[in-house]
């Protein structure tokens, strides 16, 4: 019976002791809330894309989806070329803190593994990269997001061989927001 009082009064005083203890709640921060981490946010939607066929005068189609994942501080991108190419792709782009840049890395189906650095500068996206070719010779890479407005961008794929000097337009895409 002693047990039985003392196992009592120790419950009766731990409750006492819970109910007086001022609140030490605490909200967990909220992560990729800088004005940098929603540079991306232009691009989040859902896209019809439209680019040069192979043919003189022909229109290629396919499709984009941007979202917000992991809480809001990751964009994705899940890339159909649809019945225009082979091509499907995805893409995480994440804003680092420690760099003040942005970082994307690009997978495909056709064996492709890219990652690229960037920033926002003057009303453009722009990631870069440096690759290698086949053939042993190093060029630069780069990604532009350009003319940028609710519903419509352009974005193109270029490539310079002289070390950023100048760029030649690889694959130019125009998004258009399906409303």
């Amino acid at each position: 019976m002693k047990i039985l009082l003392s196992i009592l009064l120790m419950s009766l005083l731990s409750v006492s002791a819970l109910f007086s203890q001022p609140s030490t709640t605490q909200t967990e921060p909220t992560p990729c809330t800088t004005v940098q981490q929603k540079q991306f946010d232009f691009w989040v939607g859902e896209w019809d894309l439209t680019w040069p066929g192979k043919n003189v005068g022909a229109v290629d189609h396919g499709t984009n989806s941007i979202k917000r994942i992991l809480d809001g501080c990751v964009v994705q991108e899940s890339f159909s070329g649809q019945d225009a190419m082979h091509l499907r792709g995805t893409s995480v782009s994440i804003f680092d803190t420690n760099a003040d840049k942005w970082r994307q890395t690009w997978v495909d189906n056709e064996g492709g593994c890219l990652d690229f650095v960037g920033e926002l500068k003057d009303g453009q996206m722009m990631l870069q990269r440096e690759a290698i070719r086949k053939d042993g010779t190093r060029i630069l890479q780069r990604m532009v997001w350009k003319n940028i407005t609710t519903n419509e961008l352009d974005w193109s794929w270029e490539a310079s061989r002289d070390g950023g000097k100048t760029w030649q337009v690889q694959w130019p895409i125009h998004y258009k927001r399906r409303i």
